[in-house]
């Protein structure tokens, strides 16, 4: 009997069995939902039962790997199949036409399909998968030029790395009529973000888009010029010279470790210390025509975040071997650990202790928040995705579109009520905003409120405005 039909059986089983028993009450209308709603109907029966969940080989999507290694989906009555995506592109198109129910996606994702960039569609988010999780590496020839650039203390490079001491490579290569390129995953991925915002935080000026003029290629103005190669081809494409580094999630910056090809310089904690990666995606047609569904997802993942960070990091090992398994990541246990188990190794030999270098849970690592949605939004328009200046309001209407904190909070309650989870480690429902304090610790000092979208753009002096090119 085959491992898929063994746990669609058991779904079903539990299902019929919850009939029986009542355990299902009156379903749940996820619209009727407030965020600082107190009091909640009991989640009834999933209105669908057999789902597909799409993701991209990387550690972060984890958090469904292990909501369905672990039963969790099947403790919700759901029938859950896992496929892997050739790319971001085909993973949100399988979306968007129904042949995935829902997805591990770049954070940008939801917020480029719903405003029209790329592909328009209306996509939620009621779930963020993680905090951190990225890094870039550059090549050997790379890093021995930068390496004369940054500060060392007892012969080892002093963290974090500035793009400060990438910037004379830069300008070498320039000097000889050389292009300087780089990786990145997506248009509108954290990747691109993160390293624009790193590059340009260095005096290095990544590019702008100009879709208006259909050019959306990135690379006006630009001094490195930054292209799309998918996560698990990072190395290779590094291996041979096409690119002289990336920025990209685990395992492929340890992989380049591993291999010997080239050294992370900087992760993301180091850029954004505790910025939000993933986010589970889906149609908003899907979470309307299903909302207990939609809920019970939510469910499971919390579980499996949960269990991700719980006792210290504790499971961390046990989820590593799943995630190193063909179906998941399918990367070497060792390359997975070196990042997933709290630490991480930049120059061959160099492992430092990073214990926050994923996180799935602590810090409210889950919620959705809206000045999460409204930063990716202010990145869009600093870069020309968005090609004109927009209103606070408009950053603020376009995240509460997007991003789901009724939907999150429903599921919570639940699980708060069935006693898998404490309400302290959830916000305070009844008074959350869906807006972080200030957050300060950027690599280049720069402190970044998400009430104050407009005001955050004009502190960076590189980056649009209030102009259109």
């Amino acid at each position: 009997m085959s491992d898929n039909y063994r746990y669609k059986h058991s779904a079903k089983s539990s299902n019929t069995k919850g009939k029986k028993l009542g355990l299902f009450k009156t379903a749940l209308t996820v619209c009727s939902l407030a965020v600082a709603t107190v009091g909640y109907s009991e989640v009834g029966e999933p209105e669908k039962d057999e789902l597909k969940l799409g993701f991209i080989k990387l550690t972060d999507m984890a958090p469904i790997a292990i909501a369905y290694e672990n039963g969790y989906f099947e403790d919700e009555g759901l029938y859950v199949t896992i496929e892997a995506q050739a790319n971001w592109k085909v993973l949100l198109d399988g979306v968007i036409d129904g042949k995935l129910d829902g997805a591990h996606m770049l954070a940008g994702q939801p917020l480029a399909a719903t405003i029209g960039y790329g592909t328009k569609a209306h996509i939620v988010t009621p779930f963020s998968m993680d905090l951190n999780g990225n890094a870039i590496t550059v090549s050997n020839e790379i890093w021995e030029k930068m390496k004369q650039h940054v500060p060392m203390e007892n012969g080892k490079p002093v963290h974090p790395i500035k793009a400060d001491s990438l910037k004379p490579v830069v300008d070498e290569f320039r000097d000889a009529g050389k292009a300087f390129k780089m990786g990145m995953v997506f248009p509108v991925s954290t990747h691109n973000y993160e390293l624009r915002y790193w590059l340009a935080a260095g005096n290095i000026h990544p590019g702008y888009y100009a879709p208006h003029n259909g050019d959306t290629s990135g690379l006006i103005d630009a001094e490195v010029l930054l292209s799309v190669t998918p996560p698990p081809q990072m190395p290779a494409t590094l291996e041979a010279g096409t690119i002289y580094g990336y920025c990209v999630g685990e395992p492929w910056n340890q992989q380049a470790v591993f291999k010997g090809i080239g050294v992370p310089v900087v992760t993301d904690y180091e850029i954004w210390k505790n910025n939000p990666e993933k986010v589970f995606g889906m149609s908003k047609e899907f979470t309307e025509k299903y909302p207990n569904t939609t809920i019970r997802i939510v469910k499971a993942l919390l579980r499996a975040a949960k269990w991700l960070d719980e006792n210290n990091n504790a499971n961390r090992p046990a989820a590593v071997e799943v995630l190193s398994r063909p179906e998941y990541v399918g990367a070497d246990y060792d390359v997975i650990a070196n990042s997933m188990t709290g630490t991480f190794e930049y120059e061959k030999g160099d492992k430092r202790e990073v214990p926050d270098f994923n996180v799935f849970f602590r810090y409210f690592a889950t919620y959705p928040y809206y000045s999460d949605a409204v930063w990716y939004l202010t990145q869009m328009r600093r870069w020309g995705q968005i090609s004109e200046p927009k209103s606070d309001d408009w950053y603020f209407e376009t995240a509460k579109q997007v991003y789901r904190p009724d939907i999150y909070a429903a599921a919570a309650k639940e699980l708060i009520t069935e006693g898998h989870i404490s309400a302290s480690e959830f916000p305070e429902f009844s008074s959350e905003e869906g807006f972080r304090d200030p957050q300060k610790h950027f690599i280049d000092d720069i402190v970044y409120d998400g009430k104050q979208p407009n005001a955050y753009l004009k502190k960076f002096p590189i980056g649009l405005k209030d102009e259109t090119l």
